[in-house]
C-alpha cells in the first residue's frame, strides 16, 4: 500500500504544520476544519492557515510551491472527500468528546484500508477508540508530532493491542522516509515520553530558581549548553513555546497521572507566572516573558524579569563560578560547584535524571527510546541515561545516597557500570532485564558514528578524516570546530584522491559528509583575521590557491564525488559542493555563498561554478543575463532555506537528490556514488564567452543606483566591483574570445586579495566574529 493522499483534520498550528510537512514530502493533502459561525467563506479556517504558513518564518513549507499540494476544505461539506485518502490525521482540540464524535463521522466515509491517527499528547488511546468498530481500531494509532513539525524530528507512535502491527509499521515507514521523522515507540501513558520528562524538567527548573533565588540568566547559563541542552535553557525555552502552555500541560498531566507520581509531587503554581500570563507576558508570542525586548532611545534592549519582584531590568550575561568548574571538570564539576548556580544545576538535573530512570519501563520498553525522544523532541545533545553515564553511575548513586534520596531501581541495577557500552564495535544499552542489548538501526540507516566504533580512519589530521564506509567507498569528514575549512582539509582532499587512485586499493568513489550540526560554515575566519592582522599576504594567497587546487582536483577526479550536506553549507562549504559530481542533500540544508557579508568574494571557485550553472540554465539572451543572475545570488549573499530552495538558486542541480531523514543521508549518498561509479567519466573543462568591461559596466550601473538611493554602502560598491569583474571575465574579457575555468580562478584570487587588504573588509570580518552579523560599512 502506498500513501498517495492524506487528510489532516484540524487546521490549527499543529494540524497545518503536519499538512505542510506532508506536502513537503510530495504528497497531496486535504486540510479540513470547522465552519465558523456566520462565515462568508466556509473554508476560511483552512485557507487562512495555508496563507499564514506562506508568511511564517521559520517557514513550515520547504518551498512556497508546496502549498499547491494542500487543498482547503471544511468538515461539514468535505468530510466525504476523505474516502480517497490513505491516511487520516486528526489534530483537533484536546477534548475527548469532540474527538470521539469526529471519529464516528470519519468511520462513515473512510475506505476500509485507510489508517486513522490522532496527534493527541494527553488522551489515552483506549478512550479515543471507545465505541468504534474493530476495523477502525485495527487501523488506529497515535502519531504525536512535535511543534514545529517541519523542524522537530521526533514522532512518538503509540499503538494498542487492537492495532494491526503492519498498519503501525506502514505509517512508521512513511513518516521515517518521507517525512524525515525519528520514530520512537511509546507506551500509552500520560505525556508519552518527551513531554512527560520535559514537563518535569521545566517544572523542576522553575521550582529551584525560585527556591535558590537565582536569576533567570544564571539558571539558563548552567541549564543549557554545559548540560548539552539548547542555549535557551529553562526560561528561554518557556518563552519560546509560550508560558501559557505550561498550565494546560500541567492540567492534562495531573488529570491522568497518579497522585503518587513525582511530577504531581513537585508541581506548584507561581503567582508571578500567573500574573505574567494575565498581563499578556506569555513569551515571544506575547509582550515578552521571562525575557523581553524593550525600546530605549530607538534601540532594542534585552531585559529579564526579577523572579522575586517581578520587575524588568537590563539582562546581563551570567558568569557563575559553576561555569568555570564545568570548563575544568566537565559535567560533574558543574553540578559539584558550591555556588548557587552549581546547586541549581545539581538539583534540577538530579531530579530529572531520577524521574526518567523511574519511568522505564512504564513509558517505554528501553532506555534508548527515552534518550532518543529527548534528543529528537527537545534537542538535547545527550539523553537522560547518556547524561547519567557522563556523570558516572557510581558517583551519582553515591551522591544521592549521601543526600539520603531515593535511588531509582534501574540506577541501582546499573550501579558501577554504564547504561551504554560498545561491544564488538556495536553500541549496546542496558535493559530492564539487567542485560545489554545491541542498538538496532532501521534498514537503510548508515551512521558514521557506528562506523567509527568498528574501525580506524584511513587517514586523519587535525581538521579532517577519511573513513572506509564499505563497498569500496571512502568518506571525507570535516572535524574542526564548526567544520571550518583550512589547509589541513585541502591536504586531506588530495590524500583522498591519491588513495582512491592508488593501484593498491579498490576504492571507486568519495562521499563528503559529516554528522555535525552543520556541514561547514566555510573558512576559519578567526584564523584568517589573525593572518590579516599580521599582514601575511602570502599565507592568505596560499590558502586561496590551495583551496582552488583542491576543489579543482575534486571536480576533475577520475572517480565520482558526492556531497552529502546537512545544516549550514556556507561560503567554502557551499563551494566544495559546487565542485561535486552530484549532491545528496538532507532536506534541511541551508546553502549560500555569503562571502560578501565579510567584505570578500568567493575565492575557491564559487564565482566560477555559479557562472557555469547560470550559463547552462540560460542558453539564450546573450552573455549578460547569466552573469547578472550569478551576481544577484552571490552579491546579495542569498541563502537557500531548504534543499528544495537550493535547487531553485542552482546550488543544487535538478538531478541532485534530497533525503528527508537525516539518518538516511549517508546511505543514500553512498548508493548514489556507487551508481555513478558504474560507468563514470570525468567532466571536461569548460570555456565561456564573457562580455568583459561592457558587462561589468551594465551590472555596476545598477549597483551605483542602489548606492545613490542609500541601499548600498561604499564598501558594498567596492566588493561589487571585484565580483562583477570576475563574473564578466575581467578587464581583458570580450565575447570574441573564450575564458577558461583557470582564467576565472585567477580572477577570483585577484579580486579576493584586493579586497582582503582593505580596512573595511578587516572591519567586516572582525564584526562578524564578535556579533555573528554582517557590518554595513
Amino acid at each position: 500500500m502506498e500513501i498517495k493522499k492524506v487528510a489532516v483534520i484540524g487546521a490549527g498550528v499543529m494540524g497545518s504544520g503536519i499538512a505542510a510537512q506532508i506536502a513537503n514530502a510530495g504528497t497531496d493533502v486535504l486540510l479540513l476544519d470547522i465552519v465558523p459561525k456566520d462565515a462568508a467563506d466556509r473554508d476560511i479556517l483552512a485557507k487562512s492557515a495555508i496563507e499564514k504558513m506562506l508568511k511564517t518564518d521559520p517557514a513550515p513549507l520547504m518551498h512556497p510551491k508546496n502549498a499547491r499540494r494542500i487543498r482547503a476544505g471544511n468538515t461539514e461539506d468535505h468530510l466525504k472527500d476523505i474516502a480517497d485518502c490513505d491516511w487520516i490525521v486528526e489534530a483537533v482540540l484536546e477534548n475527548l468528546d469532540i474527538k470521539q464524535k469526529l471519529y464516528k463521522r470519519i468511520e462513515e466515509y473512510r475506505k476500509p484500508a485507510a489508517v486513522i491517527s490522532s496527534n493527541t499528547s494527553s488522551i489515552p488511546l483506549h478512550l479515543l477508540t471507545e465505541g468504534r468498530s474493530d476495523s477502525f481500531k485495527k487501523h488506529f494509532l497515535i502519531t504525536h508530532f512535535f511543534n514545529p513539525p517541519r523542524y522537530m524530528r521526533l514522532l512518538e507512535i503509540v499503538t494498542s493491542g487492537d492495532t494491526d502491527p503492519n498498519t503501525a509499521q506502514y505509517i512508521a515507514s512513511y513518516c521515517d522516509t518521507a517525512l524525515g521523522k525519528g520514530i520512537v515507540p511509546c507506551n500509552d501513558t500520560p505525556g508519552f515520553i518527551a513531554n512527560r520528562i520535559g514537563a518535569f524538567w521545566l517544572q523542576a527548573g522553575m521550582n529551584e530558581a525560585f527556591n535558590l533565588g537565582i536569576s533567570v540568566e544564571e539558571a539558563d547559563a548552567v541549564m543549557s549548553r554545559p548540560v548539552g541542552i539548547p542555549k535557551t535553557g529553562i526560561f528561554g525555552l518557556l518563552d519560546l513555546v509560550g508560558i501559557d502552555l505550561m498550565p494546560h500541560l500541567a492540567k492534562s498531566l495531573l488529570s491522568t497521572l497518579p497522585a503518587t507520581d513525582n511530577y504531581a509531587a513537585i508541581h506548584r503554581d507561581f503567582d508571578l507566572v500567573d500574573k505574567m500570563i494575565a498581563d499578556g507576558y506569555t513569551g515571544r508570542k506575547g509582550k515578552g516573558g521571562f525575557y523581553r525586548l524593550n525600546k530605549e532611545g530607538g534601540k532594542k534592549v534585552k531585559e529579564s524579569i526579577n523572579l522575586k519582584t517581578g520587575d524588568y531590568a537590563t539582562s546581563e550575561k551570567a558568569t557563575p563560578a559553576a561555569l568555570d568548574a564545568f570548563k575544568k571538570d566537565g559535567l560533574r564539576g558543574l553540578v559539584s560547584s558550591s555556588d548557587k548556580a552549581g546547586q541549581y544545576a545539581w538539583q534540577v538535573l538530579s531530579q530529572t535524571l531520577c524521574y526518567a530512570a523511574d519511568l522505564v519501563p512504564e513509558i517505554a520498553d528501553d532506555i534508548f527510546a527515552v534518550d532518543q525522544a529527548m534528543k529528537l523532541g527537545y534537542n538535547w545533545s545527550k539523553g537522560p541515561f547518556e547524561l547519567m553515564d557522563a556523570l558516572g553511575t557510581k558517583w551519582l548513586v553515591d551522591k544521592l545516597a549521601e543526600e539520603k534520596r531515593d535511588i531509582p531501581a534501574l540506577l541501582k541495577d546499573v550501579h558501577g557500570k554504564n547504561f551504554y557500552k560498545v561491544k564488538d564495535g556495536v553500541l549496546h544499552y542496558f535493559g530492564t532485564d539487567d542485560q545489554y542489548h545491541p542498538v538496532q538501526r532501521a534498514d537503510g540507516v548508515l551512521l558514521l558514528e557506528d562506523i567509527k566504533r568498528k574501525s580506524n580512519p584511513v587517514h586523519k589530521n587535525d581538521s579532517a578524516a577519511l573513513w572506509d564506509i564499505g563497498d569500496d567507498v571512502l568518506c571525507l569528514e570535516f572535524t574542526a570546530k564548526m567544520n571550518a575549512l583550512d589547509l589541513d582539509v585541502m591536504a586531506m582532499i588530495h590524500a583522498a584522491i591519491e588513495q582512491i587512485d592508488s593501484s593498491d586499493t579498490s576504492y571507486k568513489a568519495l562521499v563528503i559528509y559529516n554528522e555535525g550540526s552543520n556541514f561547514s560554515a566555510g573558512a576559519n575566519l578567526a584564523k584568517a583575521l589573525a593572518v590579516v592582522d599580521e599582514g601575511n599576504w602570502p599565507a592568505i594567497e596560499s590558502l586561496i590557491t590551495e583551496g582552488q587546487r583542491a576543489y579543482r582536483a575534486l571536480k576533475f577526479a577520475s572517480f565520482p564525488v558526492i556531497g552529502a550536506p546537512a545544516g549550514l553549507a556556507l561560503g567554502g562549504g557551499c563551494e566544495i559542493l559546487l565542485h561535486c559530481d552530484a549532491i545528496e542533500a538532507y532536506a534541511e540544508t541551508y546553502c549560500g555563498l555569503v562571502e560578501v557579508g565579510v567584505g570578500i568574494i568567493p575565492g575557491w571557485g564559487g564565482c566560477k561554478e555559479m557562472l557555469l550553472r547560470h550559463h547552462h540554465r540560460r542558453k539564450a539572451g546573450g552573455p549578460v543575463p547569466p552573469i547578472a543572475a550569478a551576481f544577484e545570488t552571490i552579491g546579495l549573499a542569498k541563502v537557500a532555506k531548504s534543499a528544495a530552495e537550493a535547487k531553485q538558486l542552482l546550488f543544487l542541480k535538478d538531478t541532485d537528490g534530497i533525503t528527508m531523514n537525516r539518518d538516511r543521508l549517508l546511505a543514500n549518498a553512498k548508493a548514489r556514488a556507487l551508481e555513478l561509479a558504474k560507468d563514470y567519466t570525468a567532466p571536461e573543462e569548460e570555456e565561456l564567452r564573457l562580455p568583459g568591461p561592457a558587462g561589468q559596466l551594465a551590472l555596476m550601473m545598477a549597483v551605483n543606483g542602489l548606492a545613490q538611493a542609500g541601499r548600498a554602502t561604499p564598501h558594498d560598491v567596492t566588493v561589487s566591483e571585484a565580483l562583477t569583474e570576475v563574473l564578466s571575465g575581467g578587464k581583458d574579457g570580450d565575447v570574441t574570445h573564450t575564458v577558461t575555468e583557470e582564467d576565472l580562478l585567477a580572477l577570483e584570487l585577484q579580486g579576493f586579495m584586493r579586497l582582503v587588504k582593505t580596512p573595511e573588509t578587516r572591519a567586516r570580518i572582525d564584526h562578524m566574529l564578535k556579533t555573528g552579523k554582517a557590518l554595513r560599512n
